[in-house]
């Protein structure tokens, strides 16, 4: 065992600033109380929102025309892992599997921002997890999304996907990363 341990995640609330948007972060099992805040850009805030909400653009959003190019190579995002946070910026790792009939399974494992990352994979129903590291390194940001839902939740556009749970199998609080 390395020791390289992994939370899986779930998206609780994208919530639009003056300065970008925050999406928020809590564990996917319900097991931690822990909310992580990542501020994206306005763009990827707002692709993420309207694929929460259903809305389909009339012309495909960068992360759409992505989508559509896995699929049409036999591609699918496996998994999103947020590894690390340094310097106030989180990164992230996309990993991707092709397999057909007639080569074997590939798997690709890409540095990604984690907007990006995020958006893909709810995209594309993969699951979510943050390295057990940046989990515990982080601050807890469940009091900002509290207080947002006590006031009203102005703006706050509930993420609400039980999904990336359900992929983490025996529903433990950890899964081991691989490498």
């Amino acid at each position: 065992m390395s020791g390289n341990y992994v939370v899986p995640i779930t998206l609780r609330a994208v919530v639009p600033t003056s300065g970008g948007t925050a999406i928020f972060l809590g564990h996917a099992t319900g097991g931690l109380d822990k909310v992580l805040m990542i501020c994206i850009d306005n763009s990827i805030g707002a692709a993420i929102a309207m694929h929460l909400g259903g809305v389909t653009p009339p012309r495909p959003l960068t992360h759409d025309l992505i989508e559509r190019m896995l699929l049409a190579f036999g591609a699918r995002v496996e998994r999103v892992v947020i590894n690390d946070f340094r310097d106030n910026t989180y990164y992230a790792r996309l990993i991707l599997s092709e397999e057909n009939e007639v080569s074997e399974r590939k798997v690709v494992e890409l540095d990604a921002r984690p907007s990006d990352s995020l958006a893909l994979a709810l995209r594309m129903k993969a699951p979510m997890f943050v390295a057990r590291r940046v989990w515990d390194e982080v601050s807890d940001a469940g009091h900002l999304l509290r207080e947002m839902e006590e006031s009203g939740g102005e703006g706050l556009i509930p993420g609400g996907m039980d999904w990336p749970g359900e992929a983490v199998e025996g529903g433990d609080d950890e899964e081991e990363e691989e490498d």
